[in-house]
């Protein structure tokens, strides 16, 4: 009977010892990352002119501070945006996040601080990297919420409205 208690503790130490001393966390990192796969199919309408060959991808992470109820008190949103594709002579000219889901056109809630004329194509590319550090932190809270609900778009002279756009997409 000894032998069996002895056995009985020495195993459930060793149980112990293989188990996870770590629980699972449910809070949100502080920097949350998105991406959006833009195309000009995307737009509404889908754009067919000399520019429909644009195809990119952007990134968005997201520097937050929140209260102790996790609710965004600041923000800042840093963006890498890579395009390919871009016609000789197109100039694209501002980018941002709108608040719609993929089937309508929204406002804007969070500029890229691009200004027209800022970038250079260079052989059909474009990337820039742009920080706005003064994101409202009511708007980061609602895409923190809901990614699905906003879409990035890039606008060029020839397409104003928007060239080409893709809705966020949580990936951290």
């Amino acid at each position: 009977m000894t032998r069996l208690s002895v056995l009985a503790v020495a195993v459930a130490l060793f149980a112990v010892g293989c188990s996870s001393s770590t629980s699972p966390s449910n809070t949100t990192p502080s920097t949350p990352t998105f991406t959006a796969q833009i195309s000009p199919a995307n737009e509404i309408p889908a754009i067919t002119n000399a520019e429909s060959g644009i195809a990119g991808n952007a990134s968005m992470s997201f520097a937050t501070t929140k209260d102790a109820a996790g609710n965004v008190t600041a923000a800042s949103v840093t963006f890498v945006v890579n395009l390919t594709g871009v016609p000789a002579g197109s100039s694209v000219n501002i980018a941002h996040i709108h608040e719609c889901a993929s089937s309508c056109n929204g406002s804007v809630v969070i500029s890229t601080t691009l200004n027209p004329g800022e970038l250079t194509v260079s052989n059909g590319v474009v990337s820039f990297t742009k920080t706005n550090a003064n994101a409202d932190p009511a708007v980061v809270q609602r895409i923190l919420n809901n990614p699905a609900g906003f879409y990035f778009n890039i606008h060029t002279t020839l397409n104003p409205g928007g060239v080409a756009r893709g809705q966020l997409s949580r990936v951290s």
